[in-house]
């Protein structure tokens, strides 16, 4: 009796296996022969929708994207005093130019910034200073539009999980901006940002007495991302709330009530039984929020064009118009990293949570 049920267990065991094959295949073929792919032709330099022999150049797209130097600018040395020159309107000494200092072999660098550090002047310099400032705009997107949905996205829950008249009309008006396709809502926005009498925000300002009308949002470098995060925020900011209003629904109503018998506040409830019951879905909220703002591309690539790159619209700029196949490839795969990197930070983040809980 019991080898039989011993038997049984092993062919429902196989059969399970065998019933997942199909599925694995499917995967294999849609998720793992494409990452294998795009990581083989990190290694060569592939020209895309060519017919031309792809070469092994081993680790030099990856030289090319990641190699940074930092050099120190000496000051202009005037020749008839032997001392630095002096600007005469700022009263601050002039330095040399970063062309002078920046190794241009074996690989050329260009300035990617300037800053002082201990009374020198020191300028960073990069081989491909565009992905440099890619990545740069995409993680300071990244950050700061998260926590700004983060927020936002909590008081709306707040308020939504409350009783109040007209409840479930406000809760289907506020999925309106999520339910836009992406490229309705940046083309929307990039006219009413536009510098021109069609511009609403302009507008709107220059009635406040904020300004002339005419401020440069989609072309001045000073505001470029922050539109970009602007955007993203008005679109986002419902799927946050709806994700932590799921959550704040699944806290028993019993507790508050103990709380108010007690005599907590309101401030006092949310930070001792609101905020710490709600840790696990503001983490997963964060998990799919900072994932998905890591790999933006419409919001740019459809308002800013090639003006300013996010990391996934670069590699589309490297891929299509330039036909950097490798490179492209090189690029998808320092994405692919940072994205595993920022999922495993808080995956750990979220398992010492609840060990400590």
């Amino acid at each position: 009796m019991i080898r039989r049920e011993a038997e049984i267990v092993k062919y429902e065991a196989r059969l399970a296996y065998t019933l997942l094959i199909p599925s694995f295949v499917i995967l294999v073929v849609l998720a793992f022969y494409p990452l294998a792919s795009v990581f083989v032709n990190s290694f060569t330099n592939k020209i895309f929708a060519s017919a031309t022999k792809a070469d092994y150049v081993g680790f030099k797209n990856y030289g090319k994207l990641l190699s940074l130097t930092v050099k120190e600018l000496p000051p202009v040395i005037d020749e008839g005093s032997g001392q630095p020159v002096v600007d005469q309107e700022s009263g601050k000494i002039i330095f040399e130019r970063p062309i002078k200092v920046l190794p241009r072999e074996p690989r050329r660098y260009k300035e990617v910034l300037q800053f002082d550090f201990f009374g020198k002047r020191l300028v960073l310099g990069a081989t491909d200073r565009a992905f440099i400032y890619a990545a740069f705009d995409t993680i300071t997107f990244t950050v700061v539009s998260v926590i700004i949905e983060v927020i936002l996205g909590l008081g709306i829950a707040i308020v939504l999980n409350s009783r109040f008249k007209g409840r479930g009309l406000m809760r289907a008006v506020m999925l309106i901006p999520w339910a836009i396709p992406t490229a309705v809502s940046s083309r929307m926005w990039a006219w009413m940002f536009a510098s021109t009498r069609v511009g609403f925000i302009n507008v709107f300002l220059q009635m406040l007495g904020l300004g002339n009308g005419q401020v440069a949002f989609i072309t001045s470098d000073a505001y470029q991302l922050w539109v970009m995060v602007a955007i993203d925020v008005w679109k986002t900011t419902p799927f946050m709330a709806l994700l932590l209003l799921a959550g704040l629904q699944l806290i028993p109503q019993e507790m508050y009530e103990a709380g108010r018998v007690d005599g907590a506040s309101k401030l006092r409830q949310f930070r001792s039984l609101t905020l710490p019951l709600l840790k696990p879905t503001i983490a997963i909220a964060l998990v799919f929020r900072t994932l998905d703002a890591l790999r933006v591309f419409d919001v740019f690539q459809i308002v800013l064009a090639q003006k300013r790159y996010s990391l996934a619209s670069f590699i589309y700029y490297q891929l299509i118009d330039n036909q950097a196949m490798g490179y492209s490839s090189a690029a998808s795969v320092i994405v692919f990293i940072l994205i595993f990197l920022f999922a495993l930070l808080y995956i750990k983040a979220i398992g010492g949570a609840n060990s400590n809980e």
